[in-house]
């Protein structure tokens, strides 16, 4: 599977909002490669783009992270807490750990006794001993057949399945204390909703209940707030090239929930947490055409 592009007449652009003054800046904008993904870093950004990592520094500097030994990257990756290595998921439906620096990357996942598991990375636990990860079980040409949330250690062992797949979840993500996982699932109305639940799976709690089609809770380290993206109603999936809302809820009160950007986006604008370490504010990514810019 070959890495998104950028279409005719369309660029990437990386912005930052900020909490405190409620305003967005614009960090980079390029024709050159399709961004995806923010993570937040002490001295910039990592995102994926070509099938590779990049570093993007506060002041619009751009350049790959040189690592080794993986595949065609795609846009799910998280940092771990160790404040050192970088968890990937790659295009051969695996997670792989790797240096931030750049360095070798080494694969993670394959042990899981279900043939065929796809990995899509979300989560890192905060102490650094566990990912939550949607594992995707397809059934011929239809990779979402059963999307389920799975967690595991970093190791590769203790596979657990959280979430049946009946109903498709994604977007699997530790709370900040480490007692919740935040996702979104079609389970209660056939539209993606925001729920969480405890690390083993119990106690589900819908979170969010409007026509909307939301995706990719994240939390702000403090704990105080999430922001997370809205499709428009009727919308199949996570699609790119859409005009979304990113929402911003002053938490636990899911219903403060308020649009603070409209873009040009969807697939790759916030799919992993872009929250800065002091919480003050989040990166993200749109994708305008010419007559949108």
């Amino acid at each position: 599977m070959e890495a998104r592009t950028l279409r005719p007449g369309q660029a990437t652009c990386v912005w930052i909002y900020d909490l405190p003054t409620g305003t967005a800046r614009q960090v980079l904008q390029t024709r050159d490669v399709l961004l995806e993904a923010p993570n937040w870093t002490s001295d910039g950004l990592l995102l994926n783009g070509a099938g590779g990592l990049w570093k993007l520094t506060f002041d619009g500097m751009l350049q790959p992270v040189p690592l080794d030994g993986l595949p065609v990257l795609n846009n799910d990756h998280v940092l771990d807490p160790d404040g050192r290595h970088i968890y990937l998921s790659a295009n051969d439906w695996h997670i792989y750990r790797a240096p931030l620096l750049g360095g070798a990357a080494q694969r993670v996942t394959g042990g899981s006794g279900i043939p065929g598991l796809m990995h899509f990375l979300h989560g890192v636990s905060p102490d650094g001993r566990s990912l939550a990860f949607i594992g995707l079980e397809p059934e011929g040409e239809n990779w979402w057949a059963k999307a389920s949330v799975f967690t595991m250690s970093v190791d590769g062992t203790d596979y657990r399945r959280l979430t049946d797949g009946a109903s498709p979840a994604d977007g699997s993500e530790y709370s900040p204390d480490g007692d919740w996982i935040y996702f979104n699932t079609e389970q209660f109305d056939g539209h993606a909703q925001i729920a969480r639940m405890r690390t083993d799976g119990s106690s589900v709690e819908q979170l969010t209940f409007d026509d909307q089609v939301n995706w990719f809770p994240h939390l702000s380290p403090d704990g105080r707030r999430a922001v997370y993206l809205a499709f428009p109603p009727g919308t199949s999936g996570h699609p790119e090239d859409l005009v979304v809302d990113l929402r911003v809820v002053d938490l636990p009160d899911w219903g403060s929930a308020t649009t603070v950007v409209r873009l040009p986006g969807g697939q790759g604008t916030i799919n992993v947490n872009s929250w800065a370490p002091d919480s003050s504010a989040f990166a993200y990514v749109s994708y305008p055409f010419d007559e949108e810019s």
